[in-house]
């Protein structure tokens, strides 16, 4: 074995609370877990401001924050955690072969995968500016602090639908902007929107601009792509529902994926289509995707690497 390759347990790609959950495990098994971090060290919660849904946190916590307790309480096992992004894996024989950007190739008994999802953006210069301050990628995440004010949520698929309802729970009023003149979800989502007062549907439209200050978003201009004319909502939040794209790049010939791409598991586990190793959060989790769920999964995840590597 050359000086470039090394020899693991345990090895953790991604972090984030399915990640750092599993770490801990992990080494508290006394499985010596290695955890490359991926691009997005700590995961999505990095890009959220307040966390007010996680048990244990009653007075709330910003969620970078809450990401760099989970690294510390994993490191104080003795996780070793490393900056880095894993390049290509090869999970056909066991010891699996995992590549790294830092030029280490690990050979890994077993591997958990916690690379999450990332949420599909507009790609607004002004979406960006105001991230975390008013616009987000998950209403269950954040509709809370908007109760009783006006939002904007754009997407016409299921996951749209689902969360413009939610937000027409907590909110006074919820405009849906949707690009054609009728929604791509479900016909029983659809009468949901349909029959909630507080929804108004903005047809044919596209949002062109997040409008704010330094206190967050005070409203959203959008562009009708038929006849060109612009319209500003007043809103304090604005929701991107357009959908979520799972993290696995690396796996497609490796891993069996779902049509839409998030990886396998075995009902009621995270066993994935080969021996040895484990998917956990919300790259194999289209459904929940939060931050308590992904812990589980993650903490699931390392009790069955223990199993594995001690059966």
């Amino acid at each position: 074995m050359n000086e470039n390759t090394e020899h693991v347990r345990c090895l953790i790609i991604g972090s984030g609370p399915a990640g750092y959950t599993a770490a801990i495990y992990a080494a508290r098994a006394d499985l010596k877990p290695v955890v490359y971090q991926g691009m997005q060290p700590g995961g999505q919660l990095t890009i959220t401001t307040e966390v007010d849904n996680f048990p244990g946190y009653p007075k709330g916590i910003a969620g970078p924050e809450m990401m760099e307790e989970f690294k510390q309480q994993a490191e104080r096992f003795g996780t070793q955690i490393r900056f880095g992004v894993v390049t290509s894996v090869d999970f056909k024989n066991c010891p699996y072969t995992v590549t790294a950007d830092d030029g280490k190739t690990v050979k890994a008994e077993s591997v958990i995968i916690a690379t999450g999802a990332s949420a599909k953006w507009l790609g607004l210069e002004s979406e960006k500016k105001f991230m975390g301050m008013g616009v987000s990628g998950c209403a269950t995440c954040d509709g809370f602090f908007y109760r009783g004010k006006d939002v904007a949520i754009v997407g016409g698929g299921d996951t749209a639908a689902e969360e413009a309802t939610y937000l027409a729970k907590l909110c006074k009023k919820v405009y849906m902007i949707h690009r054609r003149d009728e929604l791509r979800a479900s016909k029983a989502m659809q009468h949901k929107v349909f029959n909630t007062p507080n929804i108004e549907m903005i047809w044919n439209s596209v949002p062109e601009e997040v409008l704010g200050d330094d206190s967050g978003v005070t409203g959203l201009r959008v562009r009708n792509v038929g006849t060109g004319e612009k319209r500003d909502l007043v809103v304090h939040g604005f929701f991107v529902a357009i959908g979520h794209k799972p993290n696995t790049e690396l796996f497609p010939g490796q891993l069996e994926l779902d049509e839409m791409g998030y990886i396998k598991t075995e009902p009621g586990s995270t066993r994935t289509s080969m021996e040895g190793i484990f998917a956990a959060g919300d790259v194999q989790d289209h459904y929940y995707r939060q931050a308590i769920t992904a812990a589980g999964t993650g903490c699931m995840a390392a009790i069955e690497a223990e199993r594995f590597l001690t059966s």
